[in-house]
């Protein structure tokens, strides 16, 4: 299946600018750039979208534990079925750099992913994973909230230039092959990728 509607999370406002939970509002910033799609606040439904040949972009502009209201809303609106809601969120489990596209999945302590499943009705919509973890692995205790929700340091910016150019390039390909596809080719890559870096 192939997505009509690309959601990224995040938070709204300054404050949460180029923090590492908001990279889901960065990938699909990058996707509107690339499309010529200009961004409208819709009030009715809290949310900014974008319009692109063959479907919207959304970032919610409520906080990220009430982002399933905005993403339920334009769906009922525009028929859209959960299949066909790709989210792009950041992952705390997964190195900086890395992407993981699923077709399902549980909500894995993420408020955002969790409101979407409580307002699309279940696990059943793709999602694509952006990597924010440090070096040392998941930040454990206090450290969480600060890693989560701070900026990203300048020697982190290369990673983050090449990891939103890959995670575009993965939505592109869901939007012309759909989500399958789009799975063979960046998991695998990444795998790859990993073992090739592994090497001697």
């Amino acid at each position: 299946m192939k997505p009509r509607l690309i959601v990224g999370l995040g938070n709204p406002g300054r404050d949460y600018e180029d923090t590492r939970h908001n990279i889901g509002f960065m990938v699909v910033d990058a996707l509107a750039s690339q499309f010529g799609a200009s961004w409208v606040s819709e009030k009715r439904w809290d949310c900014a979208l974008a319009k692109f040949r063959g479907g919207w972009l959304l970032k919610p502009l409520t906080y990220m534990n009430l982002s399933g209201e905005a993403v339920s809303d334009v769906s009922r609106f525009y028929k859209i079925e959960p299949g066909e809601v790709l989210a792009v969120y950041d992952d705390v489990d997964l190195p900086l750099g890395s992407l993981r596209m699923r077709l399902k999945g549980s909500a894995a302590g993420h408020n955002g992913v969790r409101s979407l499943i409580s307002h699309l009705g279940g696990e059943e919509f793709p999602r694509l994973k952006v990597g924010i973890a440090p070096e040392g692995g998941r930040p454990a205790g206090d450290r969480m909230v600060g890693h989560v929700l701070g900026r990203f340091t300048e020697g982190e910016r290369p990673a983050l230039a090449q990891v939103l150019g890959r995670a575009s390039d993965a939505v592109r390909t869901a939007l012309h092959s759909g989500v399958a596809a789009a799975m063979n080719i960046f998991n695998r890559k990444e795998q790859s990728n990993n073992e090739t870096t592994e090497k001697p």
